[in-house]
């Protein structure tokens, strides 16, 4: 059986965490990185049999490397802690560890919740993840909060859907969207990223546009509306930071 280490970033996650390791029961090793939760994660996870480190905050993409390089096995299932592997996706990498794999990293299908209903339209699906993967030839890239796998070599799809249940109720949703939008300004600024006014003008309609009628959200009813246009506004508020980072910059003196 291939070796399989099951890494999870996490802080203030105490009433999901224990969820998301359950499901992971099958795992050789589950490493949670903890970073300075002011709740009783790291002793949720404890209990559950995971190792857990205790770190500082270096950035999302960064953390998600330090779990990868922290891990006991090459064979990394990357989690967060709002997430679940049902049994589906189990089978499914029971499958890659019994016949070992034909893929440097693979793919999942990652079915969104809000507010207790599955979201099976617009941007958020099939939202497709590279998520188990070697990690001798793949690591974590991206501008935060938006990492992603890059894998150098072959990805195959696995035929199964990762449960993400990403916010606790509207409120959260609001905040992660307006915290989200900060980050990527702050990072897309250090990256030397200039917006321009078509960027504030035409990308949140274009956003609306492609969930609600190119990816069909409205199919989702009442929940597919609202997510569409919680994600334009989310995508103004990226922009409009920068904008304004970058705006700020020359009259301060410092770099965006």
């Amino acid at each position: 059986m291939l070796p399989i280490s099951v890494t999870i970033i996490a802080r203030d996650e105490a009433d999901r965490i224990g969820e998301a390791i359950r499901s992971v029961a099958f795992a050789d090793e589950v490493l949670v990185l903890d970073s300075g939760s002011r709740d009783d994660t790291p002793a949720v996870a404890r209990a559950l049999g995971a190792r857990v480190v205790l770190t500082d905050w270096p950035g999302h993409v960064a953390q998600k490397n330090r779990a990868v390089a922290e891990a006991r096995h090459d064979w990394i299932l990357s989690l967060d802690a709002d997430e679940r592997v049902g049994p589906a996706l189990a089978r499914a990498i029971d499958r890659v560890r019994r016949e070992g794999p034909r893929a440097a990293g693979y793919r999942v299908r990652r079915l969104n919740h809000w507010l207790g209903r599955p979201i099976r339209h617009g941007t958020w699906y099939p939202d497709r993840r590279v998520r188990l993967f070697d990690r001798r030839r793949a690591r974590f890239v991206g501008l935060d909060p938006h990492d992603r796998v890059a894998v150098d070599g072959p990805v195959a799809d696995l035929d199964a859907e990762l449960l993400h249940h990403p916010y606790r109720d509207l409120d959260e949703h609001l905040r992660t969207t307006a915290a989200y939008a900060e980050t990527w300004a702050r990072a897309a600024a250090a990256a030397g990223r200039i917006p321009r006014w078509w960027d504030l003008a035409f990308r949140p309609p274009l956003h609306f546009v492609k969930a609600i009628l190119l990816r069909r959200g409205f199919l989702d009813g009442p929940a597919g509306w609202t997510i569409a246009w919680l994600g334009a506004a989310g995508v103004l508020l990226k922009w409009a930071h920068l904008w304004a980072r970058v705006r700020a910059a020359p009259a301060t003196g410092e770099a965006p």
